[in-house]
C-alpha cells in the first residue's frame, strides 16, 4: 500500500507540474482595427510574477485590463517597469509592435529579441527621430539606450537573462519573402510555442511550417509541448488570395494535419491551440470560432483568449 500511495503521489506531482508550467496572459488579441487591443501576450513561468511578452501591439491598456480582472497585481506603472522583463517581437507590423513603441519613454531597460530582419525593422524605421527617438542601444544617434537588441538565429535557443526562460526563434513567411517569426518558448523541460502572422506553406510556396513542425513534433510526442498560440485571422470565406500571409480554419487544419503525421499520432488530443490575430471585422471573430469548433478533425482543444484574463492550461 505503502508503495502504491508514493507512486500515485509521484504521479500526481508529475502531473501538477507538467500541468502549471505556463501562465498566459493576453494584453491584445485582435490582429488590426481595434488599436486598444491588438496582438500582445504575456507568458510567465507558474507562480512567479515575471513575464516575457510575446509581440506588442497593446501594452498599457492590457496591462489595466489585467489588473482589474485580477490577473496581474500591482499598478500599471510596476507591471510594466518591473514585472515584464522583455519582448520578443514577431515582426515588423504596427499591430504586433505599436504599444512597445508608444509605452517605451515610461519602461525601464530590457531586452527586446528578434530576428534580424525585424530587429532592423525597428533599428532603420520606428527607433528614429523622424517617427519616435532611439530608444534602443543601436541605429540613429542619440542612443539613449533603454531597449537592448538581441537577435535571434534561427534554431539557435538563447537565454532571455532576466526571466527563466530560453527563446529559439524561427523563420515564418507572411507573404512570401517578407518574414515573420515564431518563438519557441523553454521552461524546465516543457515548451510552449508562440507564432507571429505567418500563411500556409501551400500558399505561400514556402516550407517555413513545415521546418517549424519538423522541431516540435518530438517534443509533442514526448509531452514536452502540449500549448500553441497561432494566428487564424480570416473566415474560411476569404479567398487565398487575399489572405496576406495569414490563415483560416480550413488551413490551420491543413497545418495541423501536416504536424499529426509528424508526430506519428492518430490525432492531436491534449492540444492547446490558443487562436489569435482575428480581423475584429463585423462577425469575423465569432465565425471564425464557430468554424473551428464545428470542424476539429484532430481533437484539438481550442482556446479563444480574452484581453486581460488569464488562460487556464489544463
Amino acid at each position: 500500500m505503502k508503495r502504491i500511495t508514493l507512486s500515485l503521489f509521484a504521479f500526481l506531482t508529475h502531473f501538477v507540474c507538467q500541468a502549471q508550467n505556463f501562465d498566459v496572459i493576453p494584453l491584445g488579441i485582435y490582429g488590426g482595427e481595434q488599436e486598444d487591443n491588438l496582438s500582445a501576450y504575456l507568458v510567465g513561468a507558474s507562480n512567479d510574477s515575471t513575464y516575457l511578452c510575446l509581440d506588442a501591439g497593446t501594452v498599457n491598456t492590457g496591462i489595466r485590463k489585467a489588473i482589474q480582472l485580477k490577473s496581474l497585481n500591482g499598478s500599471a506603472e510596476s507591471v510594466l517597469k518591473d514585472q515584464i522583463k522583455g519582448y520578443f517581437i514577431s515582426h515588423g507590423h504596427l499591430d504586433h509592435l505599436s504599444g512597445l513603441i508608444i509605452n517605451s519613454p515610461a519602461d525601464s531597460k530590457k531586452d527586446i529579441f528578434g530576428i534580424a530582419p525585424v530587429l532592423q525593422i525597428l533599428q532603420n524605421h520606428y527607433f528614429i527621430t523622424d517617427t519616435w527617438i532611439n530608444f534602443a542601444d543601436k541605429g540613429q544617434k542619440p542612443i539613449l539606450g533603454k531597449y537592448h537588441y538581441n537577435e535571434l538565429q534561427e534554431g539557435i535557443e538563447v537565454p532571455t537573462q532576466k526571466t527563466s526562460f530560453f527563446l529559439t526563434g524561427y523563420e515564418l513567411s507572411h507573404v512570401n519573402p517578407y518574414k515573420s517569426s515564431a518563438a519557441l518558448v523553454r521552461s524546465g523541460e516543457h515548451y510552449l510555442l508562440y507564432l507571429g502572422d505567418t500563411g500556409a506553406d501551400r500558399v505561400e510556396k514556402s516550407d517555413r511550417l513545415n521546418t517549424l513542425w519538423d522541431r516540435i513534433a518530438p517534443l509533442i510526442k514526448k509531452g514536452q509541448l502540449n500549448t500553441i498560440l497561432i494566428e487564424v485571422s480570416f473566415p474560411n470565406s476569404q479567398s487565398e488570395k487575399m489572405l496576406f500571409g495569414h490563415l483560416t480554419p480550413n488551413l490551420l487544419t491543413e497545418e495541423l494535419t501536416k504536424l499529426k503525421e509528424k508526430t506519428g499520432g492518430k490525432n492531436l488530443e491534449g492540444l492547446h491551440i490558443v487562436v489569435t490575430h482575428r480581423k475584429p471585422t463585423g462577425d469575423n471573430p465569432e465565425i471564425i470560432k464557430k468554424e473551428l469548433l464545428d470542424n476539429n478533425p484532430l481533437q484539438v482543444n481550442y482556446i479563444f483568449p480574452e484581453q486581460g484574463k488569464k488562460i487556464n492550461l489544463p
